[in-house]
């Protein structure tokens, strides 16, 4: 089949990678525009339009789908099918309808749980056990086409989104492979999604990052892992903004130094710095106060001379002070 593949970061990497070593032809990648970052705000391709580049297949970079030209030249490309892995933009009606086989997506949930833009974040702050891959047709409603292939993985206790996105973007790329074999020899079964158990996963912002330690050890837990790397979860301390790594709970360990803490009262030690949640001290393993770099929690402790008792605030707990 005749096939363009749309999506942005990284993890739509291995599935081009996976339909350019297959039968199909990959006639052109559609990605985001390049986008200005860095110091310099020196422009950039996406990784995905950076990896086409690198594999000599044509790269389009519209800022919409609605413009009449850039659907023509879709038109032109005599489509098959469009594969999708977080392409990040919307698809119009007058382009769904462009190639025969429509657009095919590579979403990192089982649908339809978790329908939207971060299911995998959404999926480890919930506490699900298990996630997994599905492709579908894309419609006009977000994430409510049918179906045409599941495949369940494991959630890992101690996951960050970061592992279980780029875990399921590699075991996924064989799934939408093997869908498009599917489409191409006539054997695809499209299936309607589920009426009940829809979840939604809206895009995650820096204020949903923001640490409540006056909520469960658990759920401190699985927010700060879901938000790992990006966009990080952070608190303030010391009247400082501060990113927060991944964290133990100490109720896991043998540890006299973990004593009973009110939520958000630090423990400061030689070696170890815990925080007080609802139940439960948390150690905190990584820190990174604004403008360096991540670094051991006692590190940090040390060089911001931080004293047990200190509290780890909101900042609407200071708004109100």
């Amino acid at each position: 089949m005749r096939i363009l593949f749309a999506g942005t970061p990284d993890v739509a990497i291995p599935s081009l990678d996976a339909l350019v070593a297959s039968d199909h032809e990959v006639v052109a990648v559609l990605t985001r525009p390049d986008a200005r970052s860095g110091r310099g705000r020196t422009t950039h391709r996406s990784e995905l339009g950076a990896r086409a580049d690198a594999l000599g297949i044509p790269v389009l970079t519209p800022r919409g789908l609605r413009d009449d030209a850039v659907l023509d030249e879709l038109r032109a490309l005599d489509l098959d099918a469009c594969a999708v892995v977080a392409y990040g933009g919307l698809i119009p009606p007058a382009a769904l309808a462009i190639p025969r086989h429509g657009w095919i997506n590579l979403h990192f949930s089982l649908l339809p749980r978790w329908r939207g833009a971060a299911p995998v974040q959404h999926a480890i702050a919930a506490g699900d056990p298990v996630t997994g891959v599905t492709t579908f047709l894309i419609e006009e409603g977000l994430d409510t086409g049918p179906t045409y292939r599941l495949v369940e993985s494991p959630l890992g206790a101690t996951e960050t989104s970061g592992d279980v996105l780029t875990r399921l973007a590699v075991s996924g790329a064989p799934v939408l492979r093997e869908t498009m074999d599917d489409l191409a020899a006539g054997r695809a079964i499209a299936t309607p999604q589920r009426g009940e158990g829809v979840t939604k996963a809206p895009r995650i912002s820096v204020g949903d990052a923001q640490v409540d330690f006056s909520r469960a050890a658990a759920e401190v837990d699985r927010l700060i892992r879901s938000v790992t790397p990006d966009p990080g979860a952070w608190c303030v301390v010391d009247g400082g903004r501060v990113k927060v790594g991944p964290v133990t709970v100490a109720a896991d360990q043998v540890d006299s130094d973990a004593p009973l803490l009110a939520a958000g009262e630090l423990r400061v030690t030689k070696r170890a710095v815990y925080v007080g949640t609802a139940d439960h001290p948390v150690l905190l393993d990584n820190l990174q106060p604004q403008g360096k770099k991540m670094m051991a929690a006692a590190d940090y402790a040390r060089g911001a001379r931080l004293a047990s008792g200190t509290l780890v605030r909101r900042t609407d707990d200071e708004d109100r002070s």
